[in-house]
């Protein structure tokens, strides 16, 4: 009895191994790292015309890229559940810095600031 037991329990853990499913949709890591990369200078550009709507440039990079809120939502819960969010971001912050090299003294001088803020935080 006690085998049949340890049979079930090595069935039961090996069919639990990922903590989410992917979605039926799954943006892919690169892409993901561009949309993060684009909310990332979105969100700066509200810091210098406050007048900018960021919900609005938000759903114009999704239109943008034929992507759903929805596809978005889902990729980025399934990301972060997988702990690969933070590779995706790490990528867009270098998406960022082939943009525009100037703002790689900007996050240095963040980071000499904040020494253990995560990627996500960034």
């Amino acid at each position: 009895m006690k085998n049949w037991f340890f049979i079930f329990l090595t069935f039961l853990l090996a069919g639990c191994s990922e903590l989410i499913d992917p979605p039926k949709k799954l943006i892919e890591k690169d892409k993901m790292s561009e949309l993060m990369a684009e909310f990332a200078i979105n969100d700066q550009m509200s810091n210098f015309f406050p007048q900018t709507n960021i919900e609005n440039s938000t759903r114009f990079t999704l239109k943008q890229k034929n992507i759903t809120a929805t596809e978005f939502i889902e990729s980025y819960k399934f990301y972060t559940a997988t702990g690969d969010m933070e590779k995706i971001l790490n990528n867009a912050q270098e998406i960022i810095l082939e943009k525009d090299p100037a703002a790689k003294d900007y996050i240095d001088k963040k980071l000499k600031e904040n020494k253990d803020v995560p990627a996500f935080a960034r």
